[in-house]
C-alpha cells in the first residue's frame, strides 16, 4: 500500500491540520515508510502464538459473577424524604 500526494493533504484536512507542500511530500515519505513496516509485520509467522496482554506472563484479575443487590438499599434511601421498606415514596399526581 502506498500513500500519494492528495492521500496526504486529505487526511491533513480531516485532521484539521494546516500543512504546507514541502511538508506534504515529506509526510508522504514518512507515512509510506511506516506502512512499509507495517507490511513487513504481517509477514512473521504468528501460527500458535497466544494473545498477550501483557509483556510478563501473569494472570487477569476477574471477580465473580454474581447477581446482587448491592446491599446498598437502606443507604440509597437514606436521604429520601419518604421512604417505605426501600422504596421511594412520592406524592400521587392526579390529572
Amino acid at each position: 500500500m502506498s500513500v500519494d500526494l492528495a492521500t496526504v493533504k486529505r487526511v491533513a484536512r480531516l485532521a484539521r491540520i494546516a500543512v504546507s507542500e514541502e511538508e506534504a511530500e515529506r509526510m508522504m515519505g514518512e507515512l509510506n515508510g511506516i506502512l512499509g513496516f507495517v507490511e513487513q509485520l504481517s509477514e512473521v509467522n504468528v501460527d500458535g502464538v497466544e494473545p498477550m496482554t501483557s509483556v510478563t506472563p501473569m494472570d487477569m484479575k476477574k471477580r465473580t459473577d454474581t447477581v446482587s443487590d448491592g446491599n446498598k438499599a437502606d443507604d440509597i434511601v437514606a436521604n429520601a424524604p419518604n421512604s417505605d421498606r426501600n422504596f421511594f415514596l412520592v406524592p400521587k399526581v392526579v390529572e
